[in-house]
Formats: C-alpha cells, sequence, structure tokens
C-alpha cells in the first residue's frame, strides 16, 4: 500500500494557528512555546474526525508539529505537549494520516515512543498528559499504520521495551489496560511477530529479570494469554530453531530456553503446543547434560499443581519415565526428586511412578537409593494416601540396605509416619492400620550386627514410638497398646534392647566402683577391660576407644561428674532425675569454643543409652493401673486394637520383662496386690508371668511388705503343687528367691508331693515332678537324700522301666503336646527330674550319674522305648530320644559329669542330631547351639555340628552352618577380650574341635567300608562342612596348625578300642581325608605350625603311652587314601563349591533366604531314570503296579523358617518323615543311613502315613535313627522303596551299630 500525496495546508502555505495562539518558532522562548502549545493540545483535543473544515484549516499546522524544532526540542515539555498533539492529529486524520513520508513517520513515532518513557513517574505534575498519550494512542491503535513501513519492526521493538521498561507497581490498571491495548494490537493485526519483538516480550519472563520487575512480568504474561493464538507460530518457530537446529544464535535468550517454556507452560500451555515434541526429541540427546536440563524442565512441567501435561501429552509423558532409567546419574537423580512433588500434586500418576521408583530403590548410587525414600516419606507426611503399599514397601526394603545414609533415612522416614498416623492418629484408623507394620519393622531391624542400627532403632523408639516427652501416664498408655500390638520377633527385640541397654549401665556401675578402689595396675587392667566393653556398645569402634579412655580419665578427675554418672545409672533414678543428670553432664563436657565435638557426641550416645528414660517407680505404678483396668474390664482396649485378654497377657509379659531390668521400680505394695490379682486368674500364662515378676523384685517382700507375704505364700504353695509345669517351676524359685525360711517352705511341698507320687495316674504326675526336680536342684543339702529313693524306687523303676498304655500306632514320627500321651510327658519330666537331681548335687559320689547316664544311653540306645515291649508310639519314642540326648548334653555342662561322660555316650548324645525325626534334629541343634554359644558345653560338641553335613533338609543345614560361624566367632572374640584364656586355649581354641571331629567321625555308624568312595565322601562333606568355617581365614597360621594337628592324631591309638585294629584304620582314613581336605582347600598348609597340637587323652592314645602296651615302637606312616580314591574324591564327580555355600543371615533373623546346598557327586541334578542312582537298578523293586514315589530330601522349607528360637507351636505342626529301607540283598553298597527324610509339601501327609505303616521293619533296630541319606538318589531324592517282607527281615540284623557295653 502506498501513501497518498500529502496535502497541502490552505492559504498558500501559511500556517494558520488556534484563535488566540500566535506563531510557534524558534525565536520565542521555551515557557512562551509551551504556553502556546498548551492551546494547541486544547483545541486538537476538542475536534473530532467529523470536522472536516477544521482538519483542513489545521494541515499546515499539523505539519509544523513534526518538524526538528518540535521532535528535537530539548525542552521535555514542548516534545510532551507535541507529543500529544500529534497523537490527536493520528485520531483526527484517520485512518490517512496528514504525514506521507516514511522516514517522517519513524521519526515522529520514534518520537512519540520517546515521550511514553514518561508515565514511569506517577508523580510527576505531566503525568495526566503522558496517560492522555497513552490512552489516545491505544485508543485509536495509531502505531497500526507503521506496518506499512518496511523498518516497522524497530519502532514496535522500542514501543515495546519503552512500555515493559517503565510499567512499575505506581501504575493503577487503566495504565496497565492501556498498554496490553496497545501492544496486543500490533501483535494480532500485524502479519506476524519477528524474534526480535517477541525476545523484548520473553526477556520479561527470565527470572532474573521477573525478580527485577514483577510489573513488567505480569504485562507479558497478560500479553501472551491475549494473543496465544497468533504467538504461538512464532514462539514455535524461536524453539524449534533453539532446540532441534541448534541455532543459538537466532535470539540472546537460547541460553534460558528451558526457562522460557516453563513460565510459558505456566502461562498458558497452549503456547507450547507445537513445542513439546521438540523436547521429546531433546530426552534422547546423546549429550548427558543437555538431557539432565530437558529433564527438570518437564520435571517442573509435570508436577506443576494444575498441570494436565501428562494426560494430554501421553508420549511426552512415557519418554520422560523412561529417563528414570537413564545411564547418567545426574539425570535418574533429576527425576526420583521430581517423583516427590508429582506423588503430592498428582496422586493419579503414581501408579506410573511406582515401577519406576521400585527400580530406583535398588540403584547402584547411593544418593538415589537416597532420594527415593526421601520422595516416598514426603509424600506420605503430607497424605498417607498419597502413596501406595508398593512404595511404602520400597522404603521397607531399605532399611536393610547396604549404605547407612540409607538405611538411616528409611528408619526415620517409618518412624515419622508412624508418629503422625499410629500415635497421634492424625488420619483416622483407617491409615493407622495401613501401615501398623512400621512398628514391628523398625524393632527388627535391632537383629542387625551394626552397632549404627541398634542405637538408631533405640532412639526412634524413645522419640517416635513411645515419646519419652509425654507425661508418664500418657507415656505408659503408649507403651503398654505399643507392646500388646507387636509381633512376636518386634517382642524379643524390644525385650533385647533393654536387656542390652540395662547390660551397659552394668558395665559403666562397674567402672564407677572401680573409681573407687585404690589405683593398682590390676585395677588398671579391669578398667580397661570395662573401658572396651562399653566402646563395643557405641557407634566407630575405631575412634570411640580413645574417647571411652578420655572420658575414663575425666571421670577418675572430677568427682562431681562421677556423682551425677551414678545417679544416672542408680536403679531408683526417676526419669526427670535421669533427664537433669544428662543435661549436668553434656553441659560440664561442652566446650564452646569447639562447634563440632566429636568427643561430647560419643558421650551423648553413651548417655542415651543407660538413661532410664521411660521406666522408674512411676511408671510401673502406671502400667499396673492399665494392667488393672484391663483386668477390671474399664479400659480403652478395644478402641486401641486389642483384645481384653491379650492386653492383660501382653501388660503381663510386659512387666515380666522389666522386672529383670528394674527391679527396683516394682517395689510398692500397690504393684504387688495387684500382681496378686493376676495370679487368681484362670489365664496360665498371666499367672506364670506374675510368680516370675514377684521372683524378680520380691527380696524386700518379706522385711518391708508383712501383708503381702501372707497372701502370697499359700497361692505360691497351691501353684507348686497343683498349677501347671511352667507355673510350679516359677513357684518353686520364687520361694527359694525371696523368702529367708526358704527350706521349711520347701519342705513344706516336697514331702507332700514325694509321697503323692503314682504312676497309675500320669497326668497328675507332670507338676510334682516339675516341683521335686527344681527343689532337689535348689536345694541339694536338705533334699538330695530323699531324692535318692524316689529316683531309684518311683522314677527308674515304676515310671521309667515300665509301658502301662499303648500309644497311638498311627506311624507319625511326631505330633503335638496336646496328642502326646500323659505317660511319655511324665516321662520327660522324670528324665528332667534325674538331671535337676544331678545338677543339684554335682558331685558323683555315689555314682548315680554313672547309672543315669548309662540309663539316658540305653534310651538313645533303644531308640526311645526302653522296654522294648513295642508299646509305645513312634512319636512318643521321638519325644524320649530328644529329652534323652537332651539330659547328657545337660550333664555335661556340668564339669564333675563331664568327666563321667564316655566317648561312647558323647557319640549317642551327638548322634541325635541326625534323627530321623525332623522336630527333634531341629530342637536338639537349637539346645546344643545355645549351650555351646553361652560357652556352657565343653568343646567337643562342637563337633557335633559336622554330622548336620548329612542332614536331607538344606535350611538344618543352612542352621547349622550359621551356629557353626557363632559359636566360633564368640569362642574367638572371648579369647581375645580375656588375657587369661591364653591358659585354656585347649578348650577354648576352635581348632581344637578338630580332634574331637575326627573322632566322631571314625566312630559314625555309616562308616563301615573304609575303602568305599560312596562312605569316603560322606566323610568328606562332614570334615568340609566344620573346615570351611575354620579355615575361612588363616590367623596365626592355623592352616598348618591344623595340619600338624591331624597328622598328630594319624601317631596315635584310639583311646575307646585301642587295640580294635578296624576302628584305628578308620580313624586313620578319617585323618587321611582330612589331610587330603586341608592340603586342597589351602596352600599355606604345608608351612612350619606355630605351636605343637595338644591331643585329649581322653579319645587318643598317644604314642609313648602306646609303647607300654604294644611290644615295638609305633609309627603310622601309611597312606590309608590309594591314588584312585584320592582322585576320585577330587575330579571323579566334581563338586562346583563346597557342600555348603555362604550365605549372610544373621542368625536372629528369621525370613531370609536360605542358601542352596551345592551339589555333590550323587547329588548331580538329573531328569532322566532313576537307573542313575547310585543304588543299582537290583535294589528298586520294579513292580510295575507298585506306587514307588520319589520325594525330596531337601524339603519341608515351608516347616523350616529359620528362626533361632525354636517355637514348639511350630514344632508341633511338622509331619511325621518317611525311612529308606535299603535292599538287604546289595552286600556291595554302603549300608544306609537309617531314618526318613521329611517329606515335600507335595507328598500327601496320608499317603506318607501309609506308607511308614506299610513299611513296620523300616528303623526299627536300635542305635539312633538319621535323616535319610540325601545322595541315595543323583537328583537328592530320597526313594521309598516298597520292599518284600523277607528282605526287610534281612536288613533287620545290619540295624545294630553301635554296643553300649562295647
Amino acid at each position: 500500500m502506498e501513501f497518498p500525496q500529502q496535502q497541502k495546508p490552505a492559504g498558500d502555505g501559511k500556517i494558520i494557528y488556534p484563535p488566540g495562539v500566535k506563531d510557534i518558532t524558534d525565536k520565542i522562548s521555551n515557557d512562551e512555546v509551551v504556553k502556546r502549545l498548551k492551546m494547541v493540545v486544547k483545541t486538537y483535543m476538542d475536534m473530532d474526525q467529523d470536522s472536516e473544515e477544521e482538519k483542513q484549516q489545521y494541515l499546515g499546522l499539523a505539519l509544523h508539529l513534526a518538524s526538528e524544532f518540535f521532535l528535537r526540542n530539548p525542552n521535555k515539555d514542548v516534545r510532551l505537549l507535541v507529543a500529544c498533539c500529534l497523537a490527536d492529529i493520528f485520531r483526527i486524520y484517520a485512518p490517512e494520516a496528514p504525514y506521507t513520508s516514511h522516514d517522517k513517520l519513524k521519526d515522529i513515532f520514534l518520537f512519540i515512543t520517546r515521550q511514553l518513557k514518561g508515565l514511569e513517574d506517577t508523580k510527576s505534575p505531566q503525568f495526566n498528559r503522558y496517560f492522555y498519550l497513552l490512552e489516545n494512542l491505544a485508543w485509536v491503535k495509531s502505531y497500526n499504520i507503521c506496518f506499512e513501513l518496511e523498518d516497522c519492526n524497530e519502532i514496535f521493538i522500542q514501543l515495546f521495551k519503552t512500555l515493559f521498561s517503565v510499567i512499575n507497581n505506581s501504575h493503577n490498571q487503566k495504565v496497565q489496560m492501556h498498554m496490553m491495548d496497545l501492544m496486543s494490537s500490533i501483535i494480532m493485526e500485524g502479519d506476524g511477530v519477528t524474534q526480535e519483538l517477541l525476545d523484548t516480550i520473553l526477556i520479561n519472563l527470565i527470572p532474573a529479570h521477573k525478580n527485577l520487575n514483577k510489573q513488567a512480568y505480569d504485562l507479558a504474561k497478560t500479553l501472551l494469554k491475549r494473543t496465544v493464538q497468533t504467538i504461538e507460530t512464532c514462539i514455535a518457530n524461536f524453539f524449534n530453531q533453539v532446540l532441534v537446529m541448534g541455532k543459538s544464535s537466532v535470539s540472546d535468550l537460547s541460553e534460558h530456553v528451558f526457562d522460557l517454556i516453563q513460565e510459558l507452560f505456566a502461562i498458558d500451555p497452549m503456547l507450547l503446543t507445537s513445542v513439546m515434541p521438540q523436547l521429546e526429541f531433546k530426552l534422547k540427546s546423546n549429550d548427558g547434560e543437555e538431557r539432565l536440563a530437558v529433564v527438570r524442565l518437564l520435571a517442573k512441567l509435570f508436577g506443576a499443581k494444575d498441570s494436565e501435561l501428562a494426560s494430554q501429552n501421553r508420549p511426552l509423558w512415557q519418554c520422560f519415565l523412561g529417563r528414570f532409567n537413564d545411564i547418567h546419574v545426574p539425570v535418574r537423580l533429576e527425576c526420583v526428586k521430581f517423583a516427590s512433588h508429582c506423588l503430592m500434586n498428582h496422586p493419579d500418576l503414581a501408579r506410573d511412578l511406582t515401577e519406576y521408583l521400585k527400580v530406583r530403590s535398588h540403584d547402584p548410587e547411593e544418593a538415589i537409593r537416597h532420594d527415593v525414600i526421601v520422595t516416598i516419606i514426603n509424600a506420605g507426611k503430607k497424605d498417607l494416601n498419597l502413596v501406595n503399599d508398593q512404595l511404602l514397601g520400597f522404603v521397607r526394603e531399605r532399611t536393610l540396605d547396604k549404605r547407612w545414609r540409607v538405611r538411616k533415612e528409611a528408619m526415620m522416614g517409618l518412624a515419622q509416619l508412624f508418629k503422625k498416623y499410629c500415635l497421634h492418629h492424625e488420619a483416622g484408623k483407617e491409615s493407622a492400620l495401613k501401615i501398623s507394620w512400621i512398628k514391628d519393622k523398625l524393632l527388627h531391624i535391632y537383629y542387625q550386627n551394626s552397632i549404627d542400627d541398634k542405637l538408631l532403632v533405640e532412639k526412634i523408639f524413645a522419640q517416635y514410638m513411645v515419646p519419652h516427652s509425654l507425661d508418664t501416664e500418657e507415656k505408659m498408655k503408649c507403651l503398654y497398646y505399643l507392646y500388646a500390638c507387636l509381633d512376636t520377633n518386634a517382642v524379643k527385640a524390644l525385650n533385647e534392647m533393654w536387656k542390652c541397654q540395662n547390660m551397659l549401665r552394668g558395665l559403666v556401675k562397674e567402672l564407677l566402683d572401680l573409681h573407687k578402689l585404690p589405683v593398682s595396675e590390676a585395677n588398671n587392667t579391669a578398667m580397661f577391660g570395662k573401658l572396651m566393653s562399653i566402646a563395643k556398645n557405641l557407634p566407630d569402634a575405631g575412634k570411640v576407644q580413645d574417647f571411652m579412655k578420655k572420658f575414663n580419665q575425666v571421670l577418675g578427675e572430677d568427682e562431681k561428674l562421677r556423682i551425677q554418672l551414678e545417679m544416672l545409672i542408680s536403679p531408683t533414678c526417676s526419669c526427670k532425675q535421669a533427664e537433669i543428670c544428662v543435661r549436668e553432664i553434656t553441659r560440664k563436657l561442652t566446650f564452646p569454643k569447639q562447634p563440632s565435638n566429636p568427643f561430647l557426641e560419643m558421650v551423648k550416645f553413651l548417655l542415651e543409652r543407660i538413661a532410664p528414660v521411660h521406666i522408674d517407680s512411676e511408671a510401673i505404678c502406671a502400667l499396673v493401673k492399665l494392667l488393672n483396668k484391663s483386668i477390671e474390664g474399664t479400659a480403652d482396649d478395644d478402641e486401641e486394637g486389642v483384645t481384653p485378654d491379650t492386653a492383660i497377657r501382653s501388660g503381663l509379659e510386659l512387666l515380666k520383662v522389666l522386672s529383670f531390668t528394674h527391679p527396683t521400680a516394682f517395689h510398692s505394695a500397690e504393684t504387688y496386690e495387684s500382681l496378686l490379682q493376676c495370679l487368681k486368674m484362670e489365664d496360665d500364662k498371666v499367672a506364670e508371668a506374675a510368680i516370675q515378676i514377684f521372683r524378680n523384685t520380691g527380696q524386700k517382700i518379706e522385711t518391708e511388705l508383712q501383708q503381702i507375704r501372707s497372701t502370697l505364700i499359700p497361692i505360691l504353695h497351691q501353684k507348686a503343687k497343683r498349677g501347671t509345669p511352667h507355673q510350679a517351676k516359677q513357684a518353686v524359685h520364687c520361694i527359694h528367691a525371696i523368702f529367708n525360711n526358704k527350706e521349711v517352705q520347701l519342705a513344706q511341698i516336697f514331702e507332700p508331693l514325694s509321697r503323692s507320687l503314682n504312676a497309675d495316674v500320669p497326668e497328675q504326675l507332670i507338676t510334682p515332678l516339675v516341683s521335686l526336680g527344681h527343689i532337689s536342684m535348689l536345694a541339694p543339702d536338705q533334699f538330695a537324700s530323699p531324692m535318692k529313693s524316689i529316683v531309684a524306687n518311683f522314677i527308674v523303676k515304676d515310671l521309667l522301666m515300665n509301658d502301662r498304655s499303648v500309644g497311638n500306632k498311627n506311624g507319625k514320627l511326631w505330633t503335638g503336646d496336646e496328642e502326646v500321651s500323659p505317660e511319655v510327658l511324665a516321662k520327660v519330666q522324670a528324665i528332667k527330674l534325674l538331671v535337676r537331681w544331678l545338677l543339684g548335687m554335682k558331685n558323683n559320689q555315689s555314682k548315680s550319674a554313672n547309672s543315669t547316664l548309662r540309663l539316658l544311653s540305653a534310651m538313645l540306645v533303644s531308640e526311645g522305648d526302653l522296654t522294648e515291649q513295642k508299646k509305645i508310639s513312634k512319636s512318643d519314642m521321638s519325644r524320649l530320644r530328644l529329652a534323652a540326648g537332651g539330659a547328657i548334653m545337660k550333664l555335661a555342662q556340668e564339669p564333675c559329669y563331664h568327666d563321667i561322660i564316655t566317648p561312647e555316650q558323647f557319640q549317642l548324645c551327638g548322634l541325635v542330631i541326625n534323627d530321623e525325626c525332623y522336630q527333634v534334629r531341629q530342637i536338639f541343634a537349637q539346645k546344643l547351639h545355645l549351650a555351646l554359644v553361652k560357652l556352657l558345653l565343653p568343646l567337643e560338641y562342637l563337633a557335633v555340628f559336622a554330622l548336620c553335613a548329612k542332614d536331607p533338609v538344606k535350611e538344618r543345614r543352612a542352621h547349622a552352618r550359621q551356629c557353626l560361624l557363632k559359636n566360633i566367632s564368640v569362642r574367638r572374640e572371648y579369647i581375645k577380650q580375656n588375657p587369661l584364656a591364653q591358659e585354656k586355649l585347649v578348650s577354648l581354641l576352635p581348632e581344637y574341635v578338630v580332634p574331637f571331629m575326627i573322632h566322631l567321625l571314625a566312630h559314625d555308624p555309616d562308616f563301615t567300608k573304609p575303602q568305599e568312595y560312596e562312605q569316603l565322601k560322606d566323610i568328606k562333606e562332614c570334615l568340609w562342612f566344620m573346615l570351611e568355617v575354620l579355615m575361612t581365614k588363616n590367623e596365626n597360621n592355623s592352616h598348618a596348625f591344623l595340619r600338624k594337628m591331624v597328622e598328630n592324631i594319624k601317631q596315635t591309638k584310639d583311646a575307646q578300642c585301642p587295640d580294635d585294629a578296624k576302628a584305628n584304620e578308620k580313624l586313620y582314613v578319617v585323618c587321611d581325608v582330612a589331610l587330603f581336605v586341608i592340603a586342597n582347600k589351602s596352600t599355606a598348609c604345608h608351612l612350619d605350625s606355630p605351636k605343637d597340637p595338644v591331643l585329649p587323652s581322653k579319645f587318643f592314645l598317644v604314642q609313648d603311652k602306646a609303647i607300654h602296651t604294644h611290644r615295638n615302637d609305633f609309627k603310622n606312616d601309611k597312606e590309608y587314601l590309594t591314588t584312585e580314591m584320592r582322585q576320585m574324591l577330587l575330579t571323579g564327580k566334581p563338586k562346583p563349591a563346597p557342600v555348603l555355600g555362604a550365605v549372610n543371615k544373621p542368625l536372629t533373623v528369621p525370613g531370609r533366604r536360605i542358601f542352596i546346598k551345592t551339589t555333590t557327586a550323587s547329588d548331580t541334578a538329573s531328569n532322566t531314570s532313576t537307573n542313575s542312582s547310585p543304588l543299582s537298578s537290583s535294589t528298586i523293586n520294579k513292580n510295575s503296579n507298585s506306587n514307588a514315589a520319589t520325594e525330596s530330601a531337601e524339603s519341608r522349607t515351608q516347616e523350616n523358617n529359620e528362626n533361632p528360637v525354636i517355637k514348639n507351636d511350630e514344632a508341633k505342626k511338622e509331619e511325621a518323615s518317611q525311612n529308606v529301607t535299603p535292599d538287604a540283598g546289595t552286600e556291595a553298597l554302603p549300608v544306609k543311613r537309617r531314618g526318613r527324610p521329611p517329606k515335600t509339601a507335595a507328598a500327601a501327609p496320608v499317603v506318607a502315613e501309609k506308607e511308614g505303616a506299610a513299611a513296620p521293619g523300616g528303623g526299627a533296630g536300635r542305635g539312633r535313627k538319621r535323616g535319610a541319606d540325601p545322595n541315595s538318589n543323583p537328583s537328592a531324592e530320597s526313594i521309598n522303596i516298597k520292599m518284600s517282607k523277607q528282605q526287610q527281615q534281612n536288613d533287620e540284623g545290619t540295624k545294630r551299630q553301635i554296643d553300649l557295653q562295647r
């Protein structure tokens, strides 16, 4: 479009001014110019577009006002008035301007634009004129004339920059509206927006500019919203060039593209309709930093509160989720951080995020795993409904993370959720129920080995689960109902926590007591030992030892500090006093000039562990009141989610545990009155717990609480005579513990019970036997002699040696307690009575112990059927075998009885661990472990675990290996911590178990043919089962020590039968196998041994003694393993790994994955026929009509949760195992181990019972019964073989392996 020709003014070019206005020239002063211009402005203001005559009349004036004189005038008032006139001229002459020159128009609009800067100062006297100018321009859209100019863009850019620069918070809405109208008309009515003009708008969105001028940002934001349809294309073009084409030079804003996208999306997502696909392209960039920038951007876009981007652009959302698996760590970290906002603002996207967070919760990077937890916990703290169970499960998993930082975050996060939703009930019962598992999980972590974990659990318990800041009643209510709701393992963990804290208080007390003694070398040594013991209970073992030495030095120098510490650990210290003491001790050790004081942190850790922040006398009274309310039925039990019975039982269990750790706090008449009420309740467990509390806390009842005493005595007598066995035991111990005239009290129980014993009524025998046994153990001087006649005439002769009833012949090897006959239960208690009687006497002057051991041995030889009348059932026989084995093991804990236990009796006892009944093996192994780990049993009993290599159930082998690891660790630690232990190394050093193991294996009833490969392979497995654990480290050249020890054994005779050539040969063969194993597993074993091993004379006759019994000197240099046999053991059917693989499963943590027994030569898995079995085909009855079923020996995993604490309830549920009976006609085969492997879950119990009943010959012989051979089938499956009656009879004679009278 071309401009029309410039109009000419009327009157020969003379300028006509409005009436009263003289010529305006450069000859007059500025004031006069201003005065005359104001009149001109007034004239133009009053004109409108219809005033044609006036328009023509003042055309010359209009042209004159655009002259250089006015446009370049230095006076701002002149310029303002001229600009107002020019704006009116454009209004009046619209749509055609009187100026036809492009250059002139450009100058005019640039001039007007410059005047708009005056809008900045709203307090200026001329502001109204500036506003008028803006209003006029906006209303008329005067700038639209510039579209026809070639360089109009310069004008628009200048205008936009001016308006964005002048706007401020003093402008009213009208100013902003006119600015908006002016700019939006230019954008919407033009042919497009250039990049430079777009930059003038977008630059106001950049964070730096946005913060400098918020009004400019708001103006740009409003402008973009109004012009979205027009400007979107221009924006898309800009981002396309920068993002896709990489042309960063197109704009100075290229480096801010991601900030701009975020702002534009917040303004109106429509502005980025075409940009989003470009971001998907950028997400797949090869540049990690570029991907990181895009991820950061999209995280903000997707996570914004009202964003619908994820639902509107699913491809981009899915592409973004893919970045959770990015190879670049910062990208994954950014994605995880985004998830927190996303979960909070968009709960509907939780499902999409869950799977990706699951993967990241196992990320190799610690920081990412940590942030996954933070993400989930933050969302959960805002609203628990934002996180699903799966997300909380990820946090639960991370409580066992290998990194402390991650574990700590997970544990603290769960603790915060528990406090908010379970303790304070901020979201109702439903939410509390959803995370009720947290309390148990947090306490389970106390089973972990790390001291950091234990300390954090203690802190969480004190601050989040039962906050110590609450008042006493509220605090105890929390504890009371928390304890009632915990699962069994959590209860054990909490009890262990209190026990550890109490033990640490004891160590500190012993340390303070040492400070009261005179200084001496012995005192310093003892003090150092206490310091090291305390240090083991604090984190960072390396530094804490130095800190403890420093703390000990401070204690020695500061008597006031010692007094405060003594008060803190005093049994009478209240919780409030404890807080004061901790504060005072901390204040004394605080140094203001040290902002970081690790020494003080260590002391705080110690104080936190020993300070009684929960339990004192007032707390116990509060607990007892809660218990009374539960008994009376006035408590809030149902509201708290527990039944009154559960509350009462758990409440008493809680008090029982606290009676061990805080006995002094119980000493009040009110507490004991409540406990007396519990004794009268029908619930046996409640009464038992109450008696135990009296036993633990009632030492002052006799002297200070006579009324309680007089009420308590008859109740205890009644419980000892007619209560449950557990109540009877506790009652007898309670009387012995708290009464001065205990002899009289016990006699009043002993005499009537001893007279009333009647074997014909076994159900009434159990409690009297328990009471009599414990009385004779606690008061042997008074009751040992009367007990002797009871033992001889009644216990042995009348009870144990008689079978009055016929057992249930259902073929099961184990049944629950409720199914065991009363007679057998009485016999079990009778065996325990014998042991308690002997443990009380602690001497063998009357040879009673010898007789008892012979009786117990006979019971094991007869498989539990002492009378051999076959009246007793198999399950009852299992009970009696277990009782007999446990009894020998109990007697072995007393030195005077250990000395008289013969090797044969030891072997009989040890072989119980290979019993045919799964539960017998399980319970016996647990008892063995507990006695060994407390260092109560002699070292030789550790050798029994070597036999577990033969156990057909892999979980039992796994448990045995963990027991070995634990016991060896305990013994080595004991030797390190006790300098005096060096004198007793023979009885403590784990390596000294090897001679006992070799001797035990040499007398294994299954080891009958010393050159039989299958039997030697079993021996090798048993040896390696033990040696693998012993040889983990070659400390002090222990491998050479082991070799030397075995070589020395070869130069001895078997002390058990020195003249038996076959027995000695078996001993030497086992030695050669042991040497073979050691040499193949260690390259250092051939070095010189650091010490000469000492061999136990009870088991081995050394050479110089042998000389006196033989005419020739004894020297054994014979090789008992042939080269061929060595080759077969080494490579014949190679094993890829040791018998048992390594496993990192703490004994006290149930539910972990059990390691698998690696396949042996005969265990090699096979899907072929049974012909691949070591049993030849002739051993299997091939009758096609028979139902010969193969059953896995690696079974019963569902019955076999590896919790070290054996639960009787679980043990009761175990089914009977089935026996594998070898063919009597196969002479070339080794004698198969008797007993049956546990059944797999797939084998129907009914079928198993029928099969067991159909094979009466199986397992009926004398000697111990043992689990079936796991190697009897290459797939580790045992074969139930239906045999002819003749075959069973032929095989019967091979089953009597051990002769006690040998």
